[in-house]
């Protein structure tokens, strides 16, 4: 079962509409603009999830950030490294 729709009317800029025309595929543009929109609200709504986050601990570091990339991307090494050992 689908979301109900409406028909909206939007304007942008003539360039991104062709683009986002050619990438649309069968979905069609519609489609591809609903997703796009609703990956921008994913974002705001982290974002509005950060926000609360730094404000009950304090910002996030430079340096925090780096370290949790570093263990990322260990993680990531260690998993492809077993995936080839267990081949």
């Amino acid at each position: 079962m689908s979301e109900p729709t409406g028909k909206y009317s939007i304007t942008m800029p003539r360039d991104i509409a062709e683009a986002a025309r050619s990438r649309s595929g069968p979905s069609g543009l519609s489609a591809y603009v609903a997703a796009a929109v609703a990956r921008q609200i994913e974002r705001d709504n982290l974002n509005d999830l950060i926000g609360v986050a730094e404000a009950e601990h304090g910002a996030i570091t430079d340096a925090e950030i780096q370290a949790l990339r570093d263990q990322l991307h260990q993680a990531h090494l260690e998993q492809t490294q077993g995936g080839a050992d267990a081949a």
